[in-house]
């Protein structure tokens, strides 16, 4: 009978002992490997986007059309004014003044900008016509009154030529209507220079009617001695005051 701890039982033992490991060990399954991650997706691509003008240069008052393309995204705006379009598109503007219309697309990928600018023309200066003077102006500029000798309405030498010169200036005129005043210096009576201022009116008339101007655009009319163009009380005065006086009348 074999003793329990005889060198054959011990080898026997680790034998055992071996065999065991090594069954235990074939018996073992291989742990999985872990899964292969997903590549990574692609970035977004980003916007383009353009934005011409059919004309960059317009007059005021008038329109150019914008037209734009874009791509990639999913908002596209311009201004000023447009607002929100469509990623491809066209629009009339009429811009009051020169402009920089700027066009912005957005989209995942980022934001893209582009630009047009629209030149309006500002109308030439209208030169100025020189303003001429106005018949008053010139009325008062270019006809002559007629003076008188005492008591008197016969038409002098020097009344002739300042009524030719007169005369001229309205032949140059044929509507306008004007108005003959008599006028007197201040001695004699209120009726008596009444009177007298009519003759010389009268007479400064006939005169003008004889070079051509038309009775119907001469009017009379008598003052005596009530306007007096001078207020002092001697001959030079008084001379002033013996006159037929021109004034512009309404037809």
């Amino acid at each position: 009978m074999n003793h329990p701890h005889s060198p054959f039982n011990r080898a026997l033992l680790i034998f055992a002992s071996t065999a065991l490991l090594f069954v235990a060990a074939c018996n073992k399954k291989p742990k999985a490997a872990p899964p292969t991650p997903p590549p990574p997706a692609p970035a977004a691509a980003k916007p383009t986007v353009s934005i011409s003008a059919d004309r960059t240069s317009i007059n005021k008052g008038e329109s150019a059309k914008l037209s734009w393309t874009t791509t990639d995204a999913n908002n596209v705006s311009i201004t000023p004014e447009v607002g929100a379009v469509t990623p491809q598109g066209s629009t009339t503007v009429t811009p009051a003044e020169s402009t920089t219309y700027s066009i912005t697309a957005s989209g995942p990928g980022g934001n893209a900008d582009a630009n047009v600018r629209i030149t309006v023309n500002a109308p030439a200066p209208v030169a100025e016509t020189p303003k001429g003077p106005s018949f008053e102006e010139l009325f008062t500029r270019e006809v002559r009154d007629a003076y008188f000798d005492l008591d008197s309405a016969e038409i002098r030498p020097d009344a002739r030529e300042a009524l030719q010169k007169t005369a001229a200036f309205l032949k140059g005129y044929p509507l306008a209507h004007v108005t003959i005043e008599g006028h007197c210096d201040e001695r004699g009576s209120t009726e008596y220079n009444l009177a007298l201022g009519d003759r010389r009116a009268n007479a400064v008339k006939q005169y003008l009617v004889n070079l051509g101007i038309p009775a119907s655009n001469l009017n009379t009319v008598s003052y005596g001695k009530e306007k007096p163009f001078c207020m002092e009380s001697n001959e030079s005065c008084w001379q002033q005051n013996r006159r037929g006086h021109f004034v512009p009348a309404k037809p």
